[in-house]
């Protein structure tokens, strides 16, 4: 029986065969998953790839949405890319809004399934009920923007595409996939692309009508009018300046990486590369999403470097602070163009500053020479040099190819004085948040699934007395204590795990959007009763299963660490206490039912419905 709110099946395409079936996604399984990243981890875990070569046909590539897509519920316009990271080499998604989701599922599909690899380039074309699968040749090679364009002229009007670049075809592990194009999102983390790129597969193209059915829409549309009045009023201040408005405060707390995580205060720098400054020099326009009402996103005009003069997409606060700050460059046209090299690349922006602070860091150490660069020097601060590092590490090029593997496989590489200052969780580049700053920011990035992720928590911005009201856990006391933490992240981690599957963005708890009125669109969407209890078990039960398929690749205790510098060294400033990790995580693990070992109990997974995903050799096994 198929749940309104959910279009009821799957798209299943394998490009070594060229077969294209549909399944049916049961009412059952929908509501115990959802949808999005939870619908996705489960049919990961499912299809049992857990020990395959991330970017062998053996792996597959999941886009899936969730009940709210579709519903024109405010911030609701999302998908997530589910796959297992060459990056990592674990668990992996990637998150991203714009408009493709929506023509997605009005194609009449809740997910897609990508296996095999074809024999030559090829991009699938989605439209009301059926799939075709198209050469590709002709785009090979080509930036996302040039072939969105592209594909948006010969699929027609409406088309939505979901493409990687030539990070995506030479298999970089932090390469992306770019949808909306020019001006659009990025699926960017865990090397998602390059799993796109391994199956010869340069785009998704998507162009549905059919409508969502919805149990109660009425419901959703005074849901809507509640609460996308009072996020719009709320969310002023972001529309004015993006995501990088709170870049100052950020480095006032000691949050903003600067000089590989190891500067120290930043205060007059950070100033010239704010939000705010980008505001009053560069926007030209604003932009949103499908179904929102923030307008977060930036247009500016570039007024020097390569892109002097033109219209393009400005860059975010994890880019200001990793393409920025954390390579000591406090000049805005810098950082604009270096996001705009990555967005046509398609790659991380996040990632890419991680190995490029990483590589300044071993250049001023001497354990890379300008030899070993083409004979340049890798200067902090430098523009040409961040350029330079980019296109290599794009194209696996000189330097660039041992890069482009991430700072884990880099540091290997260059050997064990690299490795102290290698910023990494599980192998992924942390975001521009410092796990010194707020210990929940610390204990977060510590147990995420994907390995060094804010998002998958995001209690940071919500604590000493800033925590929601109805999330079932007390206001937090000073960040620099590990009382209430570990209680706040397992809270918090389960209510992510349904905004990703439900797929709503986040941003919206900032304009006034708390849990329970989450739980009535979804019921309004869907038809269910469900409850608080039931609301949050079920973002337990979808944390659960993707922590399962990281226990399979040995994932444990020994995993949940910070990057050593964050463990071992006060930065000053805001970070002049070192989070006390193991202590918090003892509590963490009780409130998750995890064994010493962090793997779920079999009373945990008795209690969470997942008994059929024990493995043998656990604490976990029934």
């Amino acid at each position: 029986m198929k749940a309104k709110g959910y279009m009821g099946r799957i798209l299943t395409v394998d490009l070594t065969t060229g077969t294209i079936t549909e399944s049916e996604l049961d009412d059952s399984v929908a509501r115990k998953f959802i949808g999005g990243s939870g619908l996705g981890a489960k049919i990961l875990l499912d299809e049992k790839i857990m020990h395959c070569d991330p970017l062998g046909p053996e792996n597959i590539l999941i886009f899936a949405v969730g009940p709210l897509t579709g519903s024109s519920l405010f911030n609701s316009d999302r998908f997530d890319v589910v796959t297992k990271s060459p990056l990592t080499g674990i668990y992996a998604e990637s998150s991203a809004g714009g408009y493709w989701a929506g023509k997605f599922k009005k194609c009449g599909y809740d997910a897609l399934i990508i296996k095999g690899k074809a024999a030559s380039p090829v991009y699938l074309a989605v439209s009301d009920g059926k799939a075709e699968i198209k050469d590709a040749r002709p785009y090979w090679g080509k930036d996302t923007f040039t072939v969105t364009e592209m594909l948006q002229h010969i699929e027609g009007p409406g088309t939505k595409a979901a493409v990687i670049g030539p990070a995506g075809e030479k298999l970089v592990k932090m390469a992306g996939i770019v949808s909306d194009g020019k001006h659009g999102r990025l699926a960017a983390r865990c090397g998602v692309g390059a799993v796109m790129g391994s199956k010869n597969l340069k785009a998704v193209t998507v162009n549905g009508t059919t409508q969502v059915e919805l149990a109660d829409k009425a419901a959703i549309m005074a849901i809507n009018k509640d609460m996308s009045g009072l996020i719009k009023q709320n969310m002023q201040g972001m529309a004015e300046t993006g995501t990088g408005g709170g870049l100052d405060a950020s480095e006032e707390l000691g949050n903003l990486p600067v000089k590989n995580w190891a500067g120290p205060a930043w205060k007059e720098s950070a100033a010239k590369i704010t939000g705010l400054t980008m505001a009053q020099t560069h926007l030209v326009k604003n932009y949103n999403c499908g179904s929102c009402a923030i307008k977060c996103g930036r247009v500016v005009r570039s007024v020097s470097g390569p892109f002097k003069g033109q219209e393009i997409g400005g860059p975010e606060y994890e880019t200001l602070g990793l393409l920025g700050s954390n390579l000591l460059v406090d000049d805005l046209d810098t950082i604009i163009t270096a996001n705009e090299m990555c967005n046509q690349y398609g790659i991380d922006t996040i990632s890419v500053g991680g190995v490029i602070g990483f590589a300044m860091e071993a250049f001023e150490r001497g354990i890379l020479s300008a030899e070993d660069n083409g004979g340049n020097p890798i200067l902090w601060g430098d523009a040409e040099t961040i350029y330079r590092l980019i296109k290599d590490i794009s194209e696996k090029e000189g330097l660039g190819a041992v890069l482009s593997e991430g700072v884990r496989s880099a540091a290997a590489v260059l050997g064990p004085r690299a490795e102290e200052f290698a910023a990494h969780v599980k192998g992924l580049e942390p975001p521009a948040h410092d796990g010194r700053a707020k210990f929940t920011a610390g204990i977060g990035m510590a147990t995420s699934n994907r390995g060094a992720c804010h998002l998958s928590g995001f209690a940071h911005d919500f604590e000493e007395g800033a925590v929601l009201e109805d999330l079932g856990s007390p206001a937090l006391p000073f960040r620099f204590t590990p009382e209430g933490k570990a209680e706040n992240v397992f809270r918090m981690q389960n209510l992510m795990g349904m905004f990703d599957s439900v797929n709503a963005c986040k941003f919206a708890l900032f304009g006034g959007l708390t849990v329970d009125p989450l739980i009535r669109a979804v019921n309004a969407a869907t038809g269910w009763d469900m409850d608080r209890k039931e609301f949050f078990e079920t973002g337990e039960r979808i944390f659960n299963i993707k922590r399962i398929f990281d226990n399979h690749l040995g994932i444990g205790r020994k995993d949940d660490v910070l990057p050593q510098r964050m463990m071992r060294s006060r930065r000053g400033r805001g970070t002049v206490q070192l989070p006390p990790l193991f202590e918090m995580l003892d509590e963490y693990y009780g409130y998750r039912g995890w064994d010493e070992l962090g793997v779920p109990t079999s009373e945990t997974l008795e209690r969470l419905g997942l008994t059929e995903y024990s493995f043998p050799g656990s604490s976990g096994a029934s």
